[in-house]
């Protein structure tokens, strides 16, 4: 059975076509430093949950914290105001310092902007961490307990929360020399409720697999950073999101993965515009939920 199952799905390094009839120094990176960065840092009053509910918290980006029965699971989290050299535009949605304790890190694969080590070792507290296979090295010693590393469709228990890496369209490479480390999503299962984070994917025919072997009621799942100066096809744009919601046969959707950073060419607001537009032709204003950062949100 595992055999049949889609694998993951390593996007070239190669450039596409065309993506020298851009400048992206001076189109997006230069004028960017200086937009003053957007959004506060909210002191987030979390709700008292029932033992059924869940509640999700968007700190920005890829960033997650998820709560269920007195856990606390983050993901993908990163809180720096940079990427190195590329500013972040707007602030994380929770100041560090007004999070919950937290029980378990998930960390999708080991680009900056989804594995910072400087915040990850503000958040360590002797608590485990789960990353895919290859990049327990860019985390051991930061003060987790434990690091487990995965390969996709490997399943992981951590007391009552349930976890499987799933496969995905992407690349795992912090430089261009280790090509070897592993990337993915998350699926959560937590109890009756499950959660979907799918990483950094590009759309590709996996979703429906993932969608039949795993059934999510929730689906993260990113709209942004689909015009990249690199012309590959390395993220989803808003259209193709909504296509893997649907194959995923998810009852909700969440996007991320946009705001936060300018990594590709379209305007900061066009991923939202074209996800509503989305929204509105296929009749799914119940289904998508468009948070806000720092904003809890009960299910």
């Amino acid at each position: 059975m595992m055999s049949k199952r889609s694998t993951a799905r390593r996007v070239s390094l190669r450039p596409g076509k065309g993506w020298l009839r851009r400048n992206f120094i001076t189109e997006i990176y230069l004028p960017s430093l200086f937009v003053r960065r957007r959004g506060i840092a909210l002191r987030p009053h979390f709700p008292i949950l029932t033992a059924d509910q869940v509640c999700l918290t968007w700190i920005g980006h890829a960033s997650f914290l998820i709560s269920w029965r007195g856990l606390n699971i983050l993901i993908d989290p990163i809180w720096s105001l940079w990427l190195k050299v590329i500013k972040r535009i707007r602030h994380p949605g929770v100041r560090l310092d007004h999070l919950p304790d937290i029980d378990l890190v998930l960390v999708t694969h080991a680009h900056f902007d989804h594995l910072d080590r400087r915040t990850l070792r503000k958040v360590a507290a002797a608590q485990p961490i789960i990353v895919p296979e290859g990049v327990g090295t860019l985390v051991a010693g930061l003060g987790f307990n434990r690091v487990h590393e995965m390969k996709p469709w490997e399943s992981l228990s951590v007391g009552d929360i349930h976890v499987t890496l799933t496969p995905c369209l992407h690349w795992g490479a912090r430089v261009l020399h280790d090509r070897y480390r592993g990337f993915g999503g998350f699926h959560l299962r937590l109890g009756s409720r499950s959660i979907f984070h799918c990483g950094d994917s590009a759309y590709f025919d996996g979703f429906s697999q993932i969608g039949e072997s795993l059934p999510t009621e929730i689906a993260l799942l990113p709209i942004g950073a689909y015009e990249p100066p690199t012309k590959r096809e390395v993220h989803m744009n808003p259209e193709q999101a909504i296509r893997a919601f649907k194959e995923l046969k998810a009852q909700f959707m969440i996007p991320m993965h946009y705001g936060s950073f300018r990594l590709s060419y379209e305007p900061v607001e066009e991923p939202v515009q074209r996800l509503e537009k989305e929204i509105s032709r296929h009749k799914l204003e119940h289904a998508v939920k468009i948070m806000a950062e720092g904003v809890p949100l009960v299910f």
